[in-house]
């Protein structure tokens, strides 16, 4: 049986109410609605399997610690990661903090609910070496000019702009040509204005240049080799195709272009709010996770140059 079916009218009435409430006041992005129901999904249908009989809103008010403990094994045994349950658990708490004012519940057994520890990963920042040389390699491959020439826009819109692939692959026809700034819009749908590089807009204006299809004013201008909109799946194989014929580290992958912009710009100087707005995060926690990557980078130059580094280093 679908977890869906195990879920009553009432309560999947709640959960859309909520999640009407989350798009409206908070901007929800589609992609982050879809997660927050997939979340709630997997919760209220737990329940109504572990509670063997009804599955009414007053069931919701009767979850206790027991219940949230067996939800978090049942979601373990089922080779999840703690990362991926403390997330669940982010979504189900939020989901009883507004169920908890509209009913005028106790939400303690939730929201005391602690989420299993797990290892943050810091992003992986190529080298300015490794960036540069990435961006200038697309003619490695043995595509079409315009392939090639539509390949390299896309890469330097990441790595030059701090693009998410999503934000570069959605640019339409009529944003162009480009000029030395662009209004995008990120993720929550909200829209933020970054600087172009010349070297990205020229990389565009040549790539239409050369592209074979007709565009309308509202069409994606990157295309598939078919007409259709590209594909973020291309442009991650091309990375990998650059990976293999360079010899660059696995960790090369097009979100890892967009870390590579902020990490740059941290060790160059740019200060974290400035960062923060060209990325379009919401938190300014979210763009801190730099400051950690960049840290560790100055860890690792110290062990490998300083003298008593490289001592301590013999020693042991």
């Amino acid at each position: 049986m679908a977890k869906l079916e195990l879920i009553s009218p009432a309560q999947l009435t709640l959960l859309n109410e909520w999640l009407d409430l989350k798009s409206a006041l908070e901007g929800s992005s589609s992609n982050t609605l879809i997660a927050y129901k997939r979340d709630l999904v997997d919760f209220l249908s737990f329940l109504k399997i572990y509670n063997g009989s009804g599955n009414s809103v007053s069931d919701l008010e009767a979850v206790d610690q027991p219940a949230m403990r067996s939800w978090m094994a049942e979601n373990r045994r089922s080779g999840k990661t703690s990362r991926s349950i403390a997330r669940q658990l982010s979504s189900v708490k939020s989901f009883y903090k507004w169920f908890a004012k509209r009913h005028g519940i106790d939400p303690t057994m939730v929201l005391i609910t602690k989420a299993p520890k797990f290892q943050k990963k810091l992003p992986r920042a190529l080298s300015k070496e490794a960036a540069k040389e990435i961006s200038s390699s697309i003619d490695l491959s043995d595509n079409e000019p315009w392939i090639i020439a539509r390949d390299t826009a896309v890469i330097l819109l990441l790595y030059g702009c701090g693009l998410r692939i999503s934000e570069a692959l959605n640019l339409k026809y009529n944003e162009t040509p480009l000029t030395n700034s662009l209004k995008i819009k990120g993720k929550g749908d909200k829209f933020r204005v970054i600087p172009i590089l010349a070297i990205a807009r020229e990389a565009v204006e040549n790539y239409l240049k050369l592209l074979p299809f007709t565009l309308n004013n509202n069409d994606n201008i990157f295309r598939g080799v078919r007409g259709g909109s590209l594909n973020p799946r291309s442009i991650q194989l091309v990375m990998k195709l650059i990976r293999e014929k360079l010899g660059v580290a696995s960790s090369a992958t097009p979100h890892s272009l967009r870390h590579s912009f902020a990490t740059h710009l941290l060790t160059s100087g740019a200060d974290l709010r400035s960062i923060q707005e060209l990325l379009g995060h919401a938190s300014l926690s979210t763009t801190q996770i730099y400051t950690s990557v960049d840290s560790s980078h100055l860890m690792d130059v110290y062990a490998k140059t300083h003298p008593k580094a490289k001592l301590n280093s013999n020693l042991k």
